[in-house]
């Protein structure tokens, strides 16, 4: 058969036309175009290639970064920090928008090495039937009911812990970590938790020196030694099983609530989301009572009236309980009001969270703005804390603004939505009683300049806040 030139451009065309089809699919298809494709990213930079701008961000006090963007961009702007491409956002709308009205289109994320780390069948890094199952369970052992049962047991460790710091100079943070450690083994493992807490805690603290490390697992690195750490961490949770299943015994703790047979989950699935736990529960915790310590000692007055409500119940337990001792209840915790103030005004001002991280799981469209697939979006718990149009004054520590409840979706300090902090209740009574024990027995000076601010990752008084505690006389 013959050719002639006037036959290829027919025999072309076909190939031609699909070549010329898939070339426009492909560009439809990608973000930014089809039916949004007329939709802008929000305004911002993206810095230098794959670095981006997180040498800015983390080479400066964050509050600069986050609130120099805002005024020139908006309450959503774009970045690229740690590897990728960033939506922030700032204002209780959106943050209503990213983690409540449209959560399902916005899941959990964080870097690989804490996924590894934590384990990927943990809490954090899921959406869908199996989150709301883990969340059940979670909330079974950290609701009201489960933990009013908790005080006579908590109360002890917050004595101990005070009792161990008398007379020297201590760095609050790091104490603070160990008292959230004990209290957060003591919810998960309930009585046990004396049996393995040394073991537990030698495996844990070399585990979480890792967390924000370069997931390179070989011999000599931070990894690679956290991982170790966690094998072994495992291991234990293991034997821990399976001494609870031999005994067959109900528990009444997290622990108890994860093995419930109608439940199923697996033992690797019970240690990822016990380790989870620990982690949520530990340095969170701690940074709020270290706040907590150098605000008062700051402001004299709201010090003094928290020392005379907590003062009163002190009373009040005299003429209850016989042997000039007493012990806190429950409901002794449920009037503190003052002190309570104090607990959520320290979580607006300190912000121990100043974002989380979410990932789009499809193109969503914001705004009038695109939010690509696969991008992160930050909700900038920080910025909303710390509008004027939000809490007046917003650098002033008042709790009394919190004698009336804030605007909706502007207080976030656990979150919002399905994947708000189900511990927040636990976390709140730990404190409640330190500081009972705190101000009723003890005085405290603070030690050395009091006006830096460390980020690592979670916004501390510089030094992890130095102080000396001492016995009132």
């Amino acid at each position: 058969m013959e050719f002639s030139t006037s036959t290829i451009p027919l025999l072309l065309s076909p190939l031609l036309v699909i070549f010329l089809i898939r070339a426009i699919l492909k560009v439809l298809l990608r973000p930014g175009c089809g039916r949004r494709g007329s939709l802008p990213l929000p305004p911002g930079t993206m810095g230098w290639p794959y670095v981006g701008e997180t040498f800015q961000l983390y080479s400066q006090n964050p509050n600069v970064f986050f609130l120099s963007k805002q005024a020139r961009y908006g309450p959503i702007f774009k970045t690229h920090i740690l590897g990728c491409p960033c939506v922030m956002i700032s204002s209780p709308e959106a943050a209503k928008f990213v983690l409540v009205t449209k959560s399902h289109l916005f899941k959990p994320t964080f870097p690989a090495s804490k996924e590894r780390m934590l384990g990927k069948q943990a809490i954090f890094f899921h959406q869908g039937e199996y989150h709301t199952k883990l969340r059940k369970l979670v909330l079974r052992a950290f609701l009201p009911d489960a933990i009013r049962s908790k005080v006579s047991d908590i109360e002890p460790i917050a004595a101990n812990c005070l009792q161990c710091l008398e007379g020297r100079v201590v760095n609050t943070f790091q104490e603070m970590k160990t008292y959230a450690f004990n209290v957060a083994l003591l919810s998960i493992f309930g009585k046990d938790e004396v049996k393995y807490r040394e073991d537990l805690k030698r495996c844990y603290y070399v585990l979480e020196k890792g967390y924000n490390s370069m997931p390179v697992n070989l011999p000599g690195t931070l990894f690679h030694k956290s991982m170790k750490a966690r094998k072994e961490l495992a291991n234990i949770l293991e034997k821990i099983i399976l001494t609870r299943r031999q005994m067959k015994l109900d528990h009444n703790d997290l622990l108890g609530s994860f093995m419930s047979g109608s439940e199923g989950l697996t033992d690797d699935q019970i240690a990822d989301n016990v380790i989870g736990v620990i982690f949520a529960a530990r340095d969170t915790t701690a940074s709020v009572m270290t706040w907590i310590i150098k605000y008062l000692a700051e402001n004299p007055t709201v010090l003094r009236a928290v020392t005379e409500e907590q003062e009163a119940v002190k009373r009040r337990k005299y003429v209850e309980e016989d042997g000039g001792k007493w012990k806190l209840t429950w409901e002794d915790t449920k009037n503190m009001p003052l002190t309570s103030r104090v607990i959520q005004e320290t979580l607006r001002v300190a912000s121990i969270l100043s974002f989380t991280f979410r990932e789009a799981v499809e193109d969503v469209e914001y705004e009038g703005f695109l939010i690509p697939k696969g991008w992160k979006v930050l909700p900038l718990f920080r910025n909303i804390h710390h509008s004027p149009d939000n809490f007046p004054d917003p650098e002033k520590f008042d709790p009394s603004r919190f004698e009336v409840a804030p605007k909706p979706n502007t207080y976030l300090p656990f979150g919002n939505g399905v994947h708000s902090c189900p511990g927040n209740e636990l976390a709140k009574l730990e404190i409640l009683v330190l500081l009972h024990h705190l101000t009723t027995k003890y005085r405290w000076s603070l030690m050395g300049s009091q006006d830096g601010i460390q980020y690592a990752p979670f916004a501390l008084p510089q030094n992890g806040l130095p102080m000396e505690l001492s016995l009132k006389t």
